[in-house]
């Protein structure tokens, strides 16, 4: 008569109410369709009603049930019994008709709130796939980027004869913001550089390619350090002209906030004599045949952020067993785990070292020496040009 009592009113109050004379019943009822409230008895026959909430908060289900326990006990510890066994509210019999739409509209909260989680957890579950989904079209395209950057170092190595050239370019992420290379002046000299793009990643990419096509070996037409004199053969730039045509170029023509540093270096290769500018990039470097290191330059403005700038060219000459090294600030800035910089000295400590090897694999153990300093991976990139000269030879070339 209770239950009858309950459910007449449950449905004048606007419930789809459905009754059950037993837990083992209500068990059924609950497994055939989504049950959201529970009024349950504590003392019934068979089943009782913790045993029945027990094994309806162990049914497989897509979203929250209340249950509210009917009972006449008042003691604490047996209200706490039926909290542990996963009731939610209690209502003392005999059932106050206020107090029951109370306690059913908080359960009514508790299940709207239930219902607008799902809901943003599938939004964002959604929103997430979606990312997901963006992360890994661009991780492909960056991938491809990746493989046309390194593109642009069509040689890694070069042997002119009287010196051999040899360029690192490893970028911290899948694609950075730095440039090196090389390329004939004309039968005795050659051009190395190496460029550093303002930032990481796509942006500073694309100048890097952009400046490639600036600087290129395979078409000296279009390098803007080379000019065609009148006898149809090419010569240089001055170093200093050359970065302060760069630094107008850019200006004028690429319309961007990026900036980069630049160190060009105009090498003859049977005098050794070595012309160079320094545009905001670190000092570089001249190991002596005996094994000491010396840094050259005071520093220079970088190219494309103040209109006008000048630049000066310095020099020095290369005896047979020496060699130039120019690197960008991924290794003279490589950080230990204590936050101290590699450093000029640093630098000068890994050369000195490593003098007796050559080539590639002195660029290899420097990347090997700069990881075992910095304790982790290299949070910036690191690219570099070795130039060693090893004295004039017939038919250099």
């Amino acid at each position: 008569m209770q239950r009858r009592i309950l459910a007449a009113q449950l449905a004048r109050a606007g419930y789809t109410v459905l009754e059950a004379a037993t837990g083992e019943e209500a068990l059924q009822i609950c497994a055939s369709g989504q049950v959201d409230l529970i009024l349950s008895d504590w003392v019934m026959p068979g089943m009782s009603g913790l045993d029945f909430c027990r094994a309806f908060r162990a049914m497989p289900r897509d979203g929250y049930g209340y249950f509210i326990l009917l009972t006449s006990k008042t003691e604490k510890g047996e209200v706490a019994q039926g909290l542990q066994s996963g009731a939610d509210d209690f209502l003392a019999k005999p059932v106050n008709g206020d107090e029951l739409r109370a306690r059913l509209a908080a359960g009514e909260r508790i299940l709207r709130m239930e219902a607008e989680l799902k809901a943003k957890n599938r939004l964002v579950s959604a929103t997430l796939d979606e990312l997901q989904r963006v992360y890994d079209s661009v991780d492909r395209d960056l991938c491809e980027a990746q493989k046309l950057q390194q593109s642009l170092l069509k040689e890694r190595h070069r042997s002119f004869g009287s010196a051999e050239v040899s360029l690192l370019l490893r970028p911290s992420g899948h694609v950075g913001g730095d440039l090196v290379g090389f390329f004939p002046i004309n039968a005795r000299r050659v051009g190395l550089f190496g460029i550093d793009v303002s930032g990481h990643g796509i942006t500073s990419a694309l100048m890097t390619a952009r400046l490639a096509g600036y600087l290129s070996g395979s078409s000296p037409e279009q390098n803007i350090a080379l000019v065609q004199t009148e006898y149809g053969i090419y010569d240089a730039r001055p170093p200093h002209e050359l970065a302060a045509y760069l630094n107008a170029l850019v200006l004028e023509e690429m319309q961007t906030e990026s900036y980069f540093t630049l160190i060009y270096a105009d090498v003859d290769l049977i005098s050794g004599k070595a012309e160079l500018v320094q545009a905001g990039h670190p000092h570089p470097a001249v190991q002596r045949a005996r094994g000491s290191v010396e840094h050259l330059g005071r520093g220079g403005l970088p190219i494309g952020l103040i209109e006008g700038a000048e630049y000066e060219s310095f020099s020095t000459t290369l005896c047979p067993g020496d060699r130039l090294f120019l690197m960008s600030d991924g290794v003279t800035e490589a950080e230990d785990q204590r936050g101290a910089l590699l450093g000029e000295t640093g630098l000068r400590d890994i050369m000195m070292r490593n003098a007796t090897l050559r080539g590639e694999a002195f660029l290899e153990t420097l990347m090997w020496d700069l990881a075992e300093f910095a304790g982790s991976e290299l949070a910036d990139d690191v690219s570099a040009v070795l130039f060693e000269f090893d004295g004039a030879k017939e038919n250099v070339g």
